[in-house]
């Protein structure tokens, strides 16, 4: 039996990291499918336990059918809907809601294991604590979210939904970094250099374009604007104002768009410019080169997905594969930020 005492370092727990963050991956990957589908509203209350069990009968499908009935979304989008089709959105939900709870139990469960055995990396022990109280938060904020959507609108607040996803995927960046801690050990020393702020904005950079795209996808202004590179024939889009500075940047259908796609073309730059600074590097190690690439790789098709995603006039399937490839460019440029402080 390995003592966290004597190692600083453990495969297993990695592993195990790894996985939990894959989870996070596919919960990620539901949640876009179910806001997608307009599924979000269709649980209206929050139990954490005995809300693990979809309904088991006929009559448990018509009392909760008579709770979505009651909030605004059915009644001003959705009436005359049928029971088959509630089915429909009700089971993206509580998919959704069953990963978020399979996540907490993966991730628990291990944890205690790994203490109770004395396997877990002294230095992590606070940072996986951390980890899993994030995690918990991202339900609590998950729920309200839902809530927001409930009385006085057809659908979630933008701004929490933004939030939601912004926890989401903060929590897969600090488990991929953790995750990597774990299967290599303390660095003896960290590697001061401009590379190392530069992966570290590069993260921040990414982060921030994630929060963009959860504003348009809470305002729906995908469907909107369709063409590309111009916005209904124009290069700036004549209702960008949303009559306040909050009401421009957080919810006009026309800004959010049109702010997603300016950062965007800065982020491409940025990612190739890293991508070929970084490969003619005399400094950085061969595995940092190859992570540069392919983050810069990555970067440059979570662009081209987007536009075909917005021309195509957001399709779910398309949708969805924009979303799994910025979880895939965030989890490079974290593994990208992380190589380059280590010698």
């Amino acid at each position: 039996m390995t003592s966290f005492l004597r190692s600083d370092r453990s495969r297993p727990v990695a592993v195990w990291l790894f996985i939990v963050a894959a989870l996070v991956l596919a919960m990620v990957v539901v949640g876009g499918a179910t806001r997608l589908t307009d599924s979000g509203l269709s649980i209206t209350q929050w139990k954490p336990v005995t809300g693990a069990l979809p309904p088991m009968s006929a009559q448990d499908w018509a009392d909760e059918f008579a709770l979505y009935k009651a909030i605004p979304q059915y009644q001003q989008v959705n009436k005359g809907m049928t029971l088959e089709a509630f089915k429909a959105i009700y089971w993206w939900e509580w998919s959704h809601r069953l990963l978020g709870r399979l996540v907490g139990a993966a991730f628990a469960l291990p944890f205690a294991y790994f203490l109770i055995r004395r396997e877990m990396p002294r230095r992590l022990i606070v940072r996986c604590a951390g980890l899993f109280l994030l995690g918990g938060l991202q339900g609590a904020v998950g729920w309200w979210m839902v809530a927001s959507g409930l009385v006085d609108r057809v659908s979630v607040v933008p701004e929490r939904l933004a939030i939601h996803l912004g926890l989401a995927f903060a929590l897969l960046g600090a488990l991929v970094w953790t995750a990597l801690d774990a299967w290599s050990g303390a660095a003896r020393q960290t590697v001061p250099s401009p590379w190392t702020r530069g992966g570290l904005a590069l993260i921040g950079l990414i982060f921030f374009q994630i929060l963009l795209g959860a504003l348009v996808a809470g305002n729906d202004a995908g469907f909107v604007y369709n063409d590309w590179p111009l916005m209904n024939g124009a290069l700036f889009p004549a209702d960008y104002g949303g009559g306040g500075l909050w009401a421009t940047l957080a919810h006009s259908q026309a800004a959010v768009q049109f702010n997603h796609r300016i950062v965007a073309y800065l982020l491409t730059a940025v990612g190739v410019a890293m991508a070929w600074v970084a490969w003619r590097s005399r400094y950085l190690p061969d595995e940092a080169k190859l992570l540069a690439l392919a983050t810069g790789a990555a970067i440059v098709l979570q662009a081209l997905l987007g536009v075909v995603t917005l021309v195509a006039g957001v399709p779910v399937w398309l949708g969805m594969a924009h979303q799994v490839t910025a979880a895939l460019v965030l989890s490079l440029a974290v593994a990208f930020a992380w190589r380059v402080r280590r010698p």
